[in-house]
């Protein structure tokens, strides 16, 4: 297990990695790191607090219409406890942590989890 401050130093690390190209089309995203998902994210789900990699909260962008502006950013949510778990390497954390909010950014795309499942996401 790592610390809080680690955890964030290895999210640091993989954010850096995502392709430029991509990284220059994300507008008004925060990422917050929590060690299990809330009861409410919980039940919106469907899912236990171990169920859960990550969560998307906002509007995807072709939801977005002339009216959307001066709006909180959408939000990332990490999930630290479950992605430790399946992470036996600081290596592989990486990974599932790269593989996490290109998941959730891929909603931010408006890409259903079972074309993100197609993927490899």
């Amino acid at each position: 297990m790592l610390s809080d401050e680690e955890f964030e130093a290895v999210v640091d690390e993989a954010l850096a990695e995502i392709p430029e190209d991509l990284a220059e089309k994300i507008e008004n995203i925060d990422i917050f790191i929590e060690d299990y998902p809330s009861s409410e994210v919980q039940s919106t789900m469907g899912v236990g607090p171990r169920g859960l990699l990550g969560f998307y909260h906002g509007v995807p962008r072709q939801h977005r219409g002339p009216a959307y502006g001066n709006t909180l950013p959408d939000r990332i949510y990490l999930y630290k406890k479950n992605i430790e778990s399946i992470s036996t390497t600081r290596d592989r954390l990486k990974e599932e942590i790269q593989r996490t909010v290109l998941h959730e950014l891929g909603h931010y795309f408006g890409i259903d989890d079972k074309r993100l499942r197609e993927l490899g996401f």
